[in-house]
This record gives C-alpha cells, structure tokens and sequence, in this order.
C-alpha cells in the first residue's frame, strides 16, 4: 500500500509540473551523468617516480613580491621626529611645515589636546567595533549632531577614515545603469567611488561648465530615443569645492543651474573648503551664497581644518540615514576612537567660539599666492583662497612625467635641508584615471606670518634656481 501511495504521488507530482520544467531537469541530469562518465573516462597521463622527482626539482614558484625599484618613490622615507605642527623636525632638520594639512593650527590647540586626553582618560583608545554593533558612543551621537547644527541641515553620519567617506557614498546611491557626470580632476577617493558604483562615468573637463553642459545635451538627446530607459535612470553630478588635485575653487553657481535644468543628484566633496572657506567657515555653499537645499549631499574628511581623523555625510534625514545600511566604509569598519570624535567637537567649538580665523587663514593664503606666483623657474596653482596649492616645473618636459618628478623630489629634498618642508604630491600613476602632472603640493598654516611666507619663497626660489 505504501508502495502504491508513493508512485501515486509522485505521479501527481509529474502530471503538476509544466513540460519545460521537465525537459530542463531532465537535460541537467543527462549533463551531470555526461561529466561524471567522461571525467571517469577521460585518461590521464601517469607519470614514473622518476618523472615526479625531475618536475618538482624543476619546478621554481614564482616571487610573492616582484622585483622592486630601489629607487621607487614609496620606498623613500623622510623620518619626522616632532610634533606635527607649523614647525616639524624632517630626518634632523628643524623646518617651516609646509606640507601637512593643518589649515587653521588646531594641531597645536591645546585646549582640544587636553579635551581629547579627558576623553582617552574616560573610554580608553579604540571603540573595537562598527558603528551598528557596540561601536556608538555618546560622542560619535554628539558630534553627529554638531556637525547637522553647524551647517544647518537634517542629520549627520560620521565615518571613521576620511578616504572611505566619500568612496563609501557614492556607491551607497550610484548603481549599475545610472549615469554619473565627474569633474576630471576628481581626487583618488572619489574616484575610488565611483569605480565602486559601477555606474557610467562621464568626465567633463576641469571646472569647464560648457563641456559638462554639453555632455548633457548629448545625454538628453539619447533618452529622447529610449524614454522607458532614460525614465529608469538616475544622474548625478561628482564634484569638489576645493579641488584637491589643482587648489582650485569649482564654479558652483554655475553647476547648480545646470543641476536644476538636467535634474541632477548633486554631490560635492568639501575636504578641503569645510572650515576654510565662508565667512564662518561652512565651505563652498556660504562662500558663493548657494542655499543648501541645491546640493543633496555634502561630503567632508575631517582631516584638514578639523585636524583630527574621520569624515563625515550631511543633508537630509534620508541622506545619512540610507548609508547607515549601505555606506560600506561605515558598516564594515571600526567606528572613530572617541577621543578623536572628541577633537571634532572640540574644534568646532573654536569654529563657533572665534569665526575669525577662517578670515585669517584665508589672508594668509593670499600671501602665499602673491609671493609664490613670482618664482622664476616654478608656476603656481590655485585659487587665492586655497589653503591648497600646487607648484609646477614652468618649463614642461611633455610627457615625460618620472623626469619631472624626480627634479621636484631633488628640489623638495633641498628645501627640507635648509629649513623649508615641502612635499610633491603623491599620485598611483597607473591605477588614476589619467597621469597627474608631478607637483609641490603647497598647504597654507593660519599660523603663517608674512616673515615665513617670504623666508620660504626665498629658500624654494634658490633651491629651484639651483635644481632646475
């Protein structure tokens, strides 16, 4: 009976399922016994003892690491055996810092420094785990919520490594079948993101509005010819308040109307124009007067004017709160040790407490762009305002790029051993999505005086005329 029972089912069974299922299960199976039978079938070569021997004493695995250049750019260390600050001791010479991202001299307030030990004294170094599991702690809240009240917008989200801030966003929203418009000068961490988003990149030239409207048009006028897929797809626009890459300010007035006529997603990374540019310090919006509302997210590393380490998202309530479940940089990494979300706190007390110093900071950087525009065998880069500037040989060698790397690092070395601290800009060469012209990254210090600002022109100016 149970027999009968069984070949009742499974007749039911056979007479339920559609005939392409059928057929299709039955290929797999006939597929399946095929690869068992025929990898049973197929010979293989057997090889004598001797054979065996002879390959593996011939056999020689290749190298874990390959063969590196001695002289490869990242295996040069300059040793600093001080605190970083607007003086910084370089492999035993006592130097004017003119390379760490120390805009506004908060690495040298003491006031943070004691808030930061008050906090390491209270929660101990790390927080030992991601934000959505045991990692949040009242000071990653806190700071989450000065940062939304500083800049007048819904909510925050903090991450804990300023690079995986903007290259964790854009893929949190970006995906495969959208269409992302960049500036080509993007720094590596956005472009980092928008590997990650897998969208379709289109690059318009630097700070070139025209070339980016006109790269619209051209998206326009497909979607007239597929609108079920035009419908589908999202646009957005990547671009930088401060370019990192050139120390040049983006037009965004200009791109905000663009925005609003091709209905774009705009983001804009303010790494280096948060606490830099404005009146109080609030970065590209507040010095071209642009509402808030135009720009859908702002992103910041918090490892320029803040001086600490991190970065963060801010806009709507919806802005921060989606990456909070797809920001990988967030989900995935241990949250900032609290003693450092306490530094972020603590420096924008001073942003709020003496709005001044962005004032100062951006008279110094006017200084520096007045006395650096007359070397005679460098050029300068960059916007007045720019805390970041770029120094350039003034006669090109073509393409010839390693050549001019290796005279600016001759140059930079020289300089470091008179008492100026000069670095060139790092690049990944092969993996950026075009070569970077070799350069001095130049960052401007509020704690400038005009005595420094012409002492290092005038060691730059007889180190270059010497090198070059």
């Amino acid at each position: 009976m149970v027999a009968i029972q069984l070949f009742n089912e499974i007749g039911s069974i056979f007479l339920n399922t559609p005939t392409f299922a059928l057929v299709l299960e039955a290929l797999l199976l006939l597929s399946v016994i095929w690869l068992v039978l025929h990898k049973r079938g197929s010979g293989r070569r057997r090889y004598t003892k001797e054979e065996e021997d002879y390959l593996i004493e011939q056999y020689e695995p290749e190298p874990l690491v390959t063969e590196t250049d001695p002289g490869h750019p990242l295996l040069r260390k300059r040793l600093v055996q001080s605190r970083v600050g607007k003086q910084i001791v370089v492999d035993g010479h006592d130097c004017l810092n003119l390379g760490s991202h120390n805009y506004l001299g908060l690495l040298e307030d003491e006031t943070i420094l004691e808030d930061a030990c008050k906090s390491l004294r209270k929660y101990g170094v790390g927080s030992c785990g991601p934000r959505g599991f045991y990692g949040t702690m009242d000071v990653h809240l806190e700071l989450e919520d000065r940062i939304a009240k500083f800049m007048g917008l819904e909510e925050a989200i903090v991450y804990s490594y300023g690079f995986s801030t903007v290259a964790s966003a854009i893929p949190a929203y970006a995906k495969r079948g959208d269409i992302v418009f960049v500036d080509e000068s993007v720094n590596f961490a956005i472009q980092k993101g928008l590997d990650a988003s897998r969208s379709t990149i289109m690059f318009f030239k630097h700070n070139d509005v025209n070339d980016l409207e006109r790269l619209l048009a051209e998206q326009e006028k497909r979607d007239q010819k597929n609108p079920k897929k035009a419908a589908k797809t999202r646009r957005f626009l990547v671009v930088e308040g401060i370019y990192l890459n050139t120390g040049e300010i983006c037009p965004l007035p200009e791109l905000v109307e663009l925005r609003k006529k091709y209905k774009l997603r705009m983001f804009v990374d303010e790494s280096v124009s948060f606490g830099t540019l404005g009146k109080t310090g609030h970065g590209v919006t507040e010095h071209f007067n642009v509402d808030l509302d135009e720009i859908d997210l702002i992103s910041a590393s918090m490892e320029g004017a803040m001086a600490t380490i991190g970065g963060f998202c801010v806009g709507s309530h919806f802005i921060a709160e989606h990456q909070r479940l797809s920001g990988l940089g967030y989900i995935f990494s241990a949250s900032l040790p609290p003693m450092l979300a306490q530094a972020a706190i603590s420096a924008l007390d001073r942003f709020e407490r003496e709005p001044k110093i962005f004032a100062e900071l951006q008279e110094k950087a006017r200084l520096v762009q007045q006395k650096f525009g007359l070397f005679s065998k460098l050029i300068l880069r960059g916007n007045e305002l720019s805390p970041v500037k770029h120094l350039y040989l003034s006669q090109s060698l073509g393409e010839n790029f390693e050549a001019e790397r290796k005279l600016l690092t001759e140059v930079a070395d020289k300089c470091i051993s008179r008492g100026v601290a000069v670095v060139e800009a790092a690049y990944l060469q092969n993996i950026e999505r075009k070569p970077v012209r070799p350069s001095l990254r130049i960052a401007v210090s509020r704690l400038l005086d005009e005595a420094d600002v012409v002492r290092a022109y005038d060691i730059i100016e007889s180190v270059s005329n010497e090198v070059l």
